[in-house]
């Protein structure tokens, strides 16, 4: 599978969160623990969001520890919402249109995980696209497909019924095909605004994901540690697997979950997928 993570709060350099902790991003792509493989090395990418219309992305067939060009790019770029993926492909090539972050207009979306059966329904998923965004589609894999479906289901107006619109329809497709448990996987999404993030599979059984504690509850259990000092008290982490070295920083995403988080909310919430 793959590792991600997403990033929202006050302004920070992205080499401070993809490089600087024991155990970042950057080692995962590595030294995976909790992956389904130690080793992601099937590309990478990095969305993020500025003072422009729409997000920058950043996509790179090398393995991540290897691309000098995410060092130096990450060391320089400042963002309060930015998205990270490091690949372990399954079945699709190894090509930059394949690299998550997907990105259309203002929105990014990736992607931990795989349909069970794509190869039989990839018909019946591509079908579905609104014929407006099909074009706009790139690589070959299932990831960027569910996009496309959510964009088509109505993810620029309700993000977590067009998210479960796809997956329910992923499933409906997958079962008519004889795949009991078609789906599995962790999604994040965002519109720039607003941090989306969920953790669902057919079998019950999802990939890992997790979230930070609050970071005053940090600073009181780590009052020494100065990286703490700079960060925001509303800043939020997402990740595939728990980054640097502190007990206790990190909380399991429950299954079946999705959690949103923005300037006038922060909750977490049961997540079914629907008919579409």
């Amino acid at each position: 599978m793959c590792r991600w993570l997403a990033y929202w709060g006050s302004p920070v350099r992205l080499t401070d969160v993809l490089y600087t902790p024991v155990h970042s991003l950057i080692d995962q792509s590595l030294h995976s623990k909790l992956g389904a493989e130690t080793t992601n090395g099937d590309g990478f990418g990095i969305g993020w969001y500025d003072d422009t219309e729409t997000p920058g992305v950043f996509h790179g067939t090398e393995p991540a520890w290897n691309d000098t060009n995410l060092r130096e790019l990450s060391a320089h770029t400042t963002s309060p919402l930015f998205f990270a993926h490091i690949r372990a492909a399954i079945g699709s090539s190894v090509q930059q249109t394949n690299c998550h972050p997907f990105r259309y207009k203002r929105w990014l979306w990736m992607h931990n995980g795989f349909i069970d059966g794509f190869a039989d329904i990839k018909r019946d998923l591509a079908f579905a696209v609104d014929p407006s965004l099909y074009l706009d589609i790139g690589g070959t894999t299932d990831s960027e497909l569910m996009f496309f479906l959510a964009l088509t289901f109505g993810l620029e107006e309700d993000p977590p019924g067009a998210v479960a619109r796809t997956i329910g329809f992923v499933e409906a497709r997958g079962r008519e095909h004889g795949h009991q448990f078609p789906f599995q996987g962790t999604i994040a999404t965002s519109d720039g605004d607003s941090l989306w993030a969920f953790r669902y599979s057919s079998a019950g059984q999802s990939r890992s994901l997790y979230f930070n504690r609050s970071v005053p509850q940090l600073r009181e259990m780590y009052p020494d540690l100065a990286m703490l000092r700079g960060v925001a008290d509303h800043a939020r982490l997402v990740v595939s697997e728990p980054l640097g070295d502190l007990p206790g920083a990190w909380l399991e995403v429950p299954e079946a979950t999705y959690g949103v988080v923005s300037k006038e909310r922060e909750e977490m919430l049961p997540f079914v997928p629907q008919a579409a």
